[in-house]
C-alpha cells in the first residue's frame, strides 16, 4: 500500500513537499525519482510520482485523481487533559477513528502541571496528528484547538441540529447506547473529562448548553480507553448504514 503525505496545494498538475516531511521521505525512506506516492491537500488525493528529489524538497508530478471520501460525521472531541503518554495515544487513536477537531480542556481536575506545560506540547501533538492521519489514509487532517476551559468549550458547541455528549459515571447518565439509538445528526461533539471526574459547575454547564449525560457501563475506563469506546460507539451509530 502507496504511503500518503499531506501537501499545502495542487497546482498546474504538480506538487511540491517541503520541510520535515520532506527530509523523512527523502533522507529516511530514501525517495527516488519515478516512486509513487498519494498526496493530499485536505480537499481532495492524487497520486502522484517523484519528479526530483534535492536536500529540501521533493517535487511530483501528479497522475490521476484518487477516490477521497469526506467523512460522513463531523466529530468535535473536546478531551481533557491527563498524563501526556495516555492523552498523546488519545489523539493517535482519535485520529484514526475520524475526529474532524480536537480541542484540549483545561478541567478542573486536571494535574495543574500539565496544564502548564500544555502549551509547549502543541507543536508535537500536531506532528501526531499529522502522521496518524497520514498512516489512516485519511483526507484532511484533523484541527486542533489552543487549550481552553470546558466552560468555554461546552458554550463553544451551540451548532443546531448537533448531538451532544458528556460521558459521565453518574448514576443519572443513559448508556450511551441508548442516547445514540435515538440520535439523527450529522455532527457529534463528545466531552470526556479528567481522571478526577467533572465537577458540579463542569456538570451544570455542560447541561446548559444541552450536552446529554451518557455513560459507558460500570466499569471505571481510563480517559484514553474511554475515547476509543465512545468514538467506536459514535461512528457506528452515526456514520454507517
Amino acid at each position: 500500500m502507496r504511503r500518503r503525505f499531506f501537501i499545502d496545494q495542487f497546482q498546474d498538475h504538480r506538487a511540491s513537499l517541503q520541510g520535515e516531511a520532506a527530509h523523512h521521505l527523502g533522507r529516511v525512506l530514501r525517495a527516488q525519482p519515478g516512486q509513487l506516492y498519494e498526496l493530499s491537500d485536505g480537499t481532495s488525493v492524487w497520486l502522484g510520482r517523484i519528479d526530483t528529489v534535492t536536500r529540501d524538497e521533493i517535487n511530483f508530478e501528479l497522475l490521476e485523481q484518487l477516490p477521497g471520501t469526506p467523512p460522513r460525521l463531523k466529530i468535535t472531541l473536546l478531551l481533557s487533559v491527563v498524563k501526556f503518554d495516555a492523552f498523546e495515544w488519545a489523539l493517535e487513536k482519535a485520529t484514526e477513528l475520524g475526529v474532524t477537531r480536537i480541542v484540549p480542556l483545561a478541567a478542573a481536575r486536571s494535574e495543574k502541571a500539565l496544564l502548564a506545560a500544555a502549551p509547549k506540547r502543541a507543536a508535537r501533538w500536531q506532528k501526531i496528528l499529522l502522521e496518524s492521519s497520514q498512516q489512516s489514509r485519511r483526507v484532511q487532517l484533523p484541527t486542533l484547538d489552543p487549550l481552553a476551559k470546558p466552560e468555554a468549550a461546552f458554550t463553544g458547541s451551540s451548532t443546531n441540529n448537533a448531538l451532544r455528549v458528556l460521558l459521565s459515571e453518574s448514576p443519572a447518565a443513559k448508556p450511551l447506547r441508548a442516547v445514540l439509538s435515538a440520535a439523527h445528526a450529522s455532527e457529534a461533539f463528545l466531552a470526556i473529562g479528567p481522571e478526577g471526574g467533572w465537577t458540579d459547575s463542569e456538570f451544570s454547564a455542560a447541561r446548559s448548553s444541552n450536552f446529554l449525560e451518557a455513560s459507558l457501563g460500570n466499569q471505571i475506563l481510563r480517559t484514553e480507553t474511554a475515547v476509543v469506546a465512545a468514538l467506536a460507539n459514535l461512528t457506528f451509530a452515526l456514520a454507517t448504514d
